[in-house]
C-alpha cells in the first residue's frame, strides 16, 4: 500500500489585502490585472537551418492593476492621485497579498515603481441600494510574485 498524499486546497480569492508605501490600510473588494508575460524571440543558428530556437525577449506587465472598493472617508488614495494630477511624480512600491483562511500570507505580488493612472468615482442611482464604488488603476514597471510561507 502506498503513502497517502497530503491534500492541498486552493486558496480563496476573497482573502486579500493591498499595501502601498505611505498608505496605512486599504481594503478592496476586487483586484484584477496581476499579469506578466515574456515575448518569445525566434533565433536560428547557421549550422542548424531547419529549427528555430525560442529565446526569452522583453518582459511585459499588465497595462494596469484594477482595484475596486466601497467609498470610505479615507482620502489616502485620492491624495495619491491628486499628487499625480498636480504633476508630482509619486511612484510607490505596492503589493497585493493573498491570504489563507487563517489570515496568513500565502502569495505576494509586488508592484515596483507604481502610480495611479486612473481614478474613477462612483456611479450613483437614487433608486438603487448598491454600495458606491471607487476604482483605481495602477501601473507598475515590474510585477513579481513570491510565496512567503
Amino acid at each position: 500500500m502506498g503513502t497517502i498524499a497530503t491534500r492541498i486546497d486552493s486558496l480563496r480569492g476573497f482573502n486579500f489585502r493591498f499595501e502601498a508605501d505611505g498608505i496605512k490600510k486599504a481594503s478592496f473588494r476586487e483586484c484584477s490585472g496581476l499579469n506578466a508575460n515574456t515575448d518569445p524571440v525566434d533565433y536560428r543558428e547557421g549550422q542548424d537551418p531547419l529549427y528555430l530556437r525560442k529565446l526569452t525577449g522583453l518582459r511585459k506587465f499588465s497595462p494596469s492593476v484594477v482595484l475596486k472598493r466601497g467609498y470610505t472617508q479615507d482620502p489616502q488614495l485620492a491624495n495619491w492621485y491628486a499628487n499625480i494630477l498636480n504633476g508630482i511624480t509619486d511612484r510607490r512600491n505596492c503589493a497585493v497579498v493573498l491570504e489563507n483562511e487563517l489570515q496568513q500570507d500565502q502569495v505576494r505580488w509586488e508592484l515596483t515603481n507604481a502610480w495611479i493612472t486612473k481614478y474613477e468615482g462612483a456611479s450613483m442611482n437614487a433608486t438603487s441600494n448598491d454600495v458606491a464604488l471607487e476604482t483605481v488603476e495602477i501601473v507598475a514597471e515590474v510585477i513579481t510574485v513570491s510565496f512567503p510561507s
